[in-house]
């Protein structure tokens, strides 16, 4: 689907195939075929994140690989890529393509008391990059945070779910924080929500300038 300079396909949970100037993947996972990315985008290490079947099929030799640090003992075995890890508060340019590394952590989302899913300065990151003058929001694994508000971007890519990232009604004041001229609904489907989760972001988003794909 075309939004704005883009082209984006939503693959399966949060993995999607963004198409431009370059080709880039989010977080590649239940990869159906084989692609030649430019640049791959890592945000943690979770199994439903960091997937190295998933890795292989996209990766080629002239992969950029951005990282989050808590990625780095899983790519002990991806010597081949160019890899590069950025923080929380980083940037960096790919090939044209302007890179930052966001937080993405847990507010309410708990394994166990007191032990978040994913931990505030965990190193886990979200990812805002720019690409043929399309700014997205890559939001990753998090709640709704308070960092949210300085975020600015034309497209925002938002969990929906719950269980260990925001809820669909959390996600839509996200969604109102950040302002975005496009919000898409990711992180269902697979390992936890459904599609209504997706449905009762679009539905309740419709009471803000937001359009929701």
């Amino acid at each position: 689907m075309k939004l704005l300079n883009l082209e984006f396909q939503l693959i399966a949970h949060d993995t999607f195939r963004i198409a431009g100037s370059k080709i880039l993947y989010t977080d590649p996972f239940k990869v159906t075929k084989e692609d030649a990315a430019d640049i791959i985008l890592l945000s943690h290490e979770h199994d439903d994140h960091f997937s190295p079947d998933d890795l292989k099929k996209v990766g080629a030799a002239k992969a950029h690989i951005v990282a989050s640090p808590r990625c780095k003992d899983r790519l002990k075995d991806f010597q081949q890529y160019h890899v590069e890890y950025l923080e929380p508060g980083k940037k960096t340019t790919v090939d044209g393509v302007e890179i930052e590394a966001v937080p993405a952590y847990n507010v309410n989302k708990f394994r166990s008391p007191g032990q978040p899913f994913h931990p505030k300065g965990g190193m886990g990151a979200g990812f805002i990059f720019k690409m043929d003058g399309t700014s997205v929001y890559y939001a990753g694994d998090t709640d709704r945070i308070p960092e949210m508000s300085q975020f600015r971007c034309d497209i925002a890519l938002l969990p929906v779910s719950g269980t260990y990232v925001m809820t669909a009604d959390e996600a839509v004041e996200a969604a109102v924080d950040i302002n975005p001229k496009i919000a898409v609904p990711m992180h269902y489907g697979i390992v936890a929500g459904t599609a209504a989760d997706a449905q009762k972001f679009k539905s309740v988003v419709k009471n803000c300038r937001v359009e929701i794909i």
